[in-house]
């Protein structure tokens, strides 16, 4: 049977028992199959309630499913007002504020995500799974997610965010022919907000047309390409593991890998550490957009994360780090 909502209570569950909350939650191991109809308690997620996630819809399913007996359906649908300024429309899931890992330290995430047909296709802002770190009430400013999982064109692709980091040479198009050397990456620096916004993976349709932002390198942000890339949004079901551990300072520390293959390994500076930021990083995945005319709907399956790769990565043996 299905369950679907709008905005959910989430409602107590005998079916697993929760967790015991360590003194350091990055060493608990949580999970949740989306099998029953509500969220597990050893999962500590939630669908948040507020203007923007009002454009969304959360259903626990059964009919489309990649393992157990269920998946979330999550979908946006156009909701901002004409005019609205800098209006978003999300159906997000969050990891509840308790049990969030430290900003210093690095875990293990591990979903799988399914695109509905049709897949957007156009120029626009879409987000399938972000990483940010808290913002507290003096910080000032906007912050992009540290590590996002993005579409457009509808092609899969990766960025890493952090501090502005004036570049050693001036960069030129990379439309015009511009290729970084080696130990730089592709950035689209943003001065103004003290940020930049490095590609660090892509998915086989990509070309040089694509992400017209990026056209400049940097050597503040390393990316080590390792012989695969993400899979292509109408691939099926994508199954993600990725470790996270921010360093604004230049310590950051991700590996992606899709599918059991890995994409790219990313270190350097990672994430932000402006005056007036949390103490912790915080994990959300779901469709996420700016405002626009259509549906768009994503499944998830098997959420988990641990500190230990073994956990999350389905095939241990490919593990780079215990």
């Amino acid at each position: 049977m299905n369950a679907k909502y709008a905005l959910p209570a989430i409602l107590a569950c005998t079916c697993a028992a929760t967790p015991t909350l360590a003194d350091n939650p990055a060493q608990m191991v949580l999970h949740d199959g989306f099998d029953g109809t509500d969220f597990a308690p050893s999962g500590h997620l939630y669908y948040r309630d507020n203007f923007e996630q009002k454009a969304g819809t959360i259903e626990f399913q059964s009919e489309v499913k990649r393992t157990g007996a269920g998946a979330l359906k999550l979908s946006v649908k156009p909701f901002c007002p004409p005019g609205k300024a800098n209006c978003s429309e999300r159906a997000e899931i969050w990891e509840r504020t308790k049990y969030r890992v430290p900003y210093d330290q690095g875990v293990w995430y591990g979903f799988a995500v399914k695109f509905a047909d049709p897949i957007p296709s156009g120029d626009h802002r879409y987000l399938i799974a972000q990483w940010k770190r808290e913002i507290g009430p003096k910080a000032e400013g906007d912050f992009s997610p540290f590590l996002a999982l993005r579409l457009n064109n509808g092609k899969l692709f990766a960025t890493v965010e952090t501090n502005y980091v004036a570049p050693a040479k001036k960069g030129k198009s990379r439309g015009d022919g511009e290729i970084c050397g080696d130990g730089e990456t592709p950035v689209w620096f943003r001065p103004d907000s003290n940020q930049m916004r490095a590609l660090v993976a892509t998915d086989d349709n990509w070309n040089d047309g694509d992400g017209g932002e990026f056209i400049s390198c940097t050597n503040a942000i390393k990316v080590i390409n390792r012989g695969n890339k993400l899979p292509t949004p109408s691939s099926g079901w994508i199954d993600f593991a990725i470790y996270s551990k921010p360093g604004p300072d230049g310590s950051g520390h991700i590996e992606i890998f899709a599918n059991n293959k890995w994409i790219v390994s990313v270190t350097g500076h990672i994430g932000h550490a402006d005056h007036g930021l949390g103490k912790n990083q915080y994990f959300k995945f779901g469709p996420y957009r700016a405002a626009d005319t259509t549906v768009w709907t994503l499944y998830y399956d098997d959420f988990r994360r641990s500190p230990h790769c073994a956990d999350v990565l389905s095939d241990p043996s490919l593990c780079p780090m215990k």
